[in-house]
């Protein structure tokens, strides 16, 4: 451990200078440059700029090379400490560097020096610049100055630094290797889903294919949670904003909820969230304990305002459909309910071909006590229901980890924290244990002894939201789905067109048999056929000629190229029934 320590504190380190020695190399081709901050960052280092043309990839080898010879040099980092007059004498043509200057706390201002360049800087840095390994500028962007969308847009570069060129490499080839399973672009070649601007950001289309993807998901989702006792139904997908003002999400959520409509005399908007629409349901009519636990569940169409430039693909949007649930019961029925929740979770995970540990962990997000502008003031009712949570990972051998402030301001969360091909995190779904809303909405069931009590809510997704999900299997399976969630199964490819009768015959069974078969009709060459249906993800290719059709069999392709032997079509149709019943991943 100390030693992954040490190794990480070198590279941040050595990541800060090389921002250093990009920021001399850029001073060196343009000379009035004006200069904004260069921070290291996970595997490199990036420096803003303001400078009197725009940059080309083309600059980018012309400033690795003064880099080069700025290390060769082996300059030593010299730290000093002067007074924010001098700094300020010192920085008089770098605007950016006198608005930090003027806002440092202190009487002192540390600088850095590296030869005749100098920079503000707290550090720290290596001894000097030959100590810089293997580096590589990659790539130009456009910056606000300190992220504001009011001040100056600054050109920053970034550049990548590790140890050695092996540690390079491996990370540029896994960088191919992203850019190859990007859900963006798989979803484009394979036709799955498609965006327009006069539609809207952030709002997807899905093709016939994609749609294929997205209703197995859902299917699934609602057949699972059936089983366990769910009771799935439909709610709007707007409301009064009055709803939203008694769940308290309002003053928390408004900055991304979309603008009220008014309509005749009431105040309708979007959904954001679906709880108040459940709690409703369940308020519609007295409740007994006998009823509890109450499971509800949709397929919930949902409304979020992200800003443009967070909107990606699928990851983020600004439409969603969230497998949401509400389990209204008693509090002391929540361990059990939870447990049954990630008994689903983990059920659906692997389903889908994920593994905990290796896809997804989880965090146990706590709350503040000290905010009681944020999270609801009762401490004995955090301390529970922290506890409760933390008792059901604690029975379940669960891998965790605890995160303080990352509560719902109703209560603390199971956050499923899924990892995907980069080992990027994101948080998945959620099991919530609310006390909150059911004072709210005032929530009551009758008990045993006649009495009225309030229960208590978890909240819970079985799959997340569809779009997000769908991105993250995408990219997981490079495209090449688990042949029950393949857009098409099986494509029948006849050597000549004197086998189409054959082919289209064996299409039409397979339809019947609820297999999604096509059969691939044109003119073509077989090898070209079979070549576009490798392209296409699809799992299994039917190679039919003369042979096949005497015999009554089929030749049998798979995506990966594999060929397997010849065999009768009825054994073919029982196996890819079998696999698609069993959403066998192989």
């Amino acid at each position: 451990m100390v030693n992954n320590e040490g190794k990480d504190n070198k590279l941040e380190k050595m990541r800060h200078s090389a921002a250093h020695v990009m920021a001399e190399a850029v001073q060196s081709v343009f000379p009035e440059a004006r200069f904004g901050i260069g921070p290291a960052i996970e595997n490199g280092f990036y420096y803003d700029f303001e400078l009197p043309r725009s940059l080309t990839p083309d600059d980018l080898p012309v400033i690795e090379a003064k880099m080069a010879e700025i290390i060769a040099a082996d300059k030593p980092f010299i730290n000093e400490e002067v007074s924010k007059e001098e700094a300020s004498k010192l920085f008089a043509a770098q605007p950016y560097k006198l608005e930090l200057i003027d806002e440092i706390p202190d009487e002192k201002v540390g600088l850095y020096r590296q030869g005749s360049f100098v920079d503000l800087c707290r550090g720290p840095h290596v001894s000097s610049t030959g100590e810089i390994k293997t580096f590589k500028l990659v790539s130009i962007a456009g910056a606000y100055w300190r992220g504001s969308e009011n001040n100056p847009m600054l050109q920053r570069i970034y550049g990548l630094l590790f140890l050695s060129d092996k540690e390079m490499d491996d990370y540029l080839e896994l960088q191919e290797e992203l850019k190859k399973r990007d859900h963006r672009k798989i979803g484009k070649d394979l036709d799955l889903f498609v965006f327009s601007d006069l539609v809207g950001k952030g709002l997807p289309l899905f093709t016939e294919k994609g749609s294929i993807i997205r209703r197995e998901l859902e299917q699934f989702v609602v057949d699972e949670e059936t089983k366990r006792g769910y009771k799935h139904v439909y709610t709007p997908d707007l409301a009064n904003i009055a709803l939203y003002k008694t769940s308290g999400h309002y003053p928390y959520y408004k900055d991304s909820m979309y603008p009220v409509m008014k309509v005749e005399e009431e105040e309708l908007m979007l959904r954001p969230m679906t709880c108040p629409h459940h709690f409703e349901l369940y308020s519609s009519k007295p409740r007994s304990y006998r009823e509890l636990p109450f499971r509800i569940a949709e397929l919930a169409k949902q409304f979020r305002y992200e800003k443009s430039g967070e909107l990606t693909g699928l990851m983020r949007v600004r439409s969603f459909c969230l497998a949401d649930s509400h389990i209204i019961c008693q509090p002391d029925q929540a361990i059990d309910e939870i447990n049954s929740v990630l008994d689903l979770i983990e059920y659906v995970a692997s389903v889908l071909g994920l593994k905990a540990g290796d896809n997804y962990h989880y965090r146990l997000s706590l709350g503040d006590r000290k905010d009681e502008v944020k999270y609801y003031h009762d401490d004995a009712a955090w301390d529970f229901a922290e506890e409760v949570l933390r008792t059901v990972l604690v029975q379940r051998k669960a891998s965790y980890f605890e995160a303080e402030k990352e509560a719902a301001f109703y209560g603390p969360k199971i956050d499923i924290q899924m990892r995907n091909f980069a080992g990027k995190e994101d948080t998945a779904f959620t099991v919530q244990y609310d006390f909150v809303m059911p004072k709210r909405f005032g929530l009551t069931y009758i008990d045993k002894d006649q009495t009225e009590k309030e229960p208590i809510v978890i909240h819970r997704s079985s799959i997340g939201a569809i779009e997000r999900t769908m991105a993250f299997l995408i990219e997981h399976y490079a495209g090449a789905l688990p042949v029950w969630l393949a857009p098409v199964q099986v494509m029948v490819i006849p050597v000549a067109d004197r086998h189409l009768e054959y082919a289209r015959k064996l299409g039409v069974e397979l339809t019947g048999e609820g297999v999604r078969a096509k059969v691939d009709d044109r003119s073509e060459r077989m090898n070209l056929k079979i070549r576009q249906a490798q392209l296409e993800k699809v799992p299994f290719m039917l190679v039919v000629g003369d042979k096949e059709e005497a015999e009554g069999t089929v030749s049998v392709r798979l995506r990966s190229g594999e060929q397997l032997s010849s065999q009768p079509f009825e054994r073919f149709k029982d196996t890819v029934q079998i696999t698609i019943a069993s959403k066998s991943k192989d």
